[in-house]
């Protein structure tokens, strides 16, 4: 098994900016690029996904990824930039970071490396996650229905494994026990809304799941990566292509344990949040992450936000950031 990434594939990403509604850029590279890999079909739908298999086989491994990124600002000197084990986005004209869009370039990079390695694989790139999944709202569903699983690598950090959003479970306790994930240092968590939840509310009737890949800090300018845990997802990836050759099939409501939406889970999911970034108000998280939180009000932002700043010492640095008198930010990478 090769864990060993292609980090110049992935620093050509970063350089492709692709808010959401203008991921034509990232479209044109993909296709470009994909034409070049020996054996691999294209296609598109109504709505402008791409599709992508190759070879032939009864059941597929697929793979699922969003092509666009919150970041509005990309300046033309735009860099993404090595130090040790981090990479992040940074403009020397502008003197400040830049966010890189590794949500979910990093997702994308992993289909791409999975298209190069394996002879059987389908792959699909969807639009417009950003602002409420609207992409895999229209997706093609019959391009799903000889697939085993589908997975996507759209969660920050290094080792969470969501199996389940809301209210409904994504996948069966069967692909939990085979993909063994404590084995390949994740564990099961719930999640936010991402484009397997959209699938399986349209009756993707096999189990999904999604995969911390390495980004911190999404949705901001001071996004960064952390190189060995991408390595990491891409590891775990390759396993359950390798190691999980049977279909695994569920329906929401096969295995599902909650039977409402609990507020306990929302308000873990925004104190996460906000412990990655304790400055932010509840104004940047209504306008960041109300498509994640549909069920949400700005003034339960407000509330949330003022119940973990009485809950956590928010003077505690947990993003490796100093704050300085007049406004001004260090990062210490």
């Amino acid at each position: 098994m090769n864990k060993t990434i292609d980090w110049r594939l992935l620093k050509k990403l970063y350089a492709i900016h692709s808010p959401s509604g203008k991921e034509d850029k990232m479209i044109a590279f993909l296709v470009s690029y994909l034409k070049s890999l020996p054996g691999v079909k294209l296609g598109k739908d109504s709505y402008g996904n791409l599709y992508a298999w190759k070879g032939e086989s009864e059941t597929y491994p697929c793979i699922v990824a969003h092509l666009d990124q919150v970041q509005r600002n990309h300046p033309r000197d735009f860099r993404s930039i090595e130090c040790r084990d981090l990479i992040f986005g940074y403009s020397a004209k502008e003197h400040s970071f830049c966010g890189l869009g590794a949500d979910d370039k990093h997702g994308i990079l992993i289909c791409l490396e999975a298209l190069k390695k394996y002879d059987y694989m389908k792959v699909v790139f969807f639009k417009e996650e950003e602002t409420g999944c609207h992409g895999s709202s229209h997706a093609e569903m019959k391009f799903f229905e000889d697939c085993r699983y589908v997975i996507q690598c759209d969660r920050r950090g290094n080792s969470d494994l969501i199996t389940n959003i809301g209210c409904s479970d994504l996948c069966s306790e069967k692909f939990i026990q085979d993909i063994d994930p404590e084995q390949w240092g994740y564990k099961e968590e719930t999640g936010m809304m991402t484009d397997v939840e959209a699938l399986k509310e349209r009756g993707l009737n096999v189990s999904a799941a999604n995969i911390s890949c390495g980004y911190y800090n999404p949705h901001s300018n001071e996004e960064i990566t952390v190189k060995r845990d991408l390595e990491k997802c891409w590891k775990f990836v390759q396993h359950i292509i390798e190691d999980c050759t049977d279909a695994y099939p569920h329906e929401i409501g096969d295995n599902d344990r909650f039977g409402f939406y609990d507020d306990w889970y929302i308000e873990d999911e925004i104190y996460s949040i906000l412990q990655q970034d304790p400055t932010m108000t509840a104004d940047d998280l209504y306008d960041m992450y109300q498509t994640n939180f549909p069920t949400l009000r700005r003034e339960d932002f407000e509330r949330i936000v003022e119940e973990y700043h009485l809950m956590y010492d928010c003077e505690e640095d947990t993003t490796n950031q100093t704050f300085k008198p007049d406004g001004k930010e260090e990062f210490d990478f």
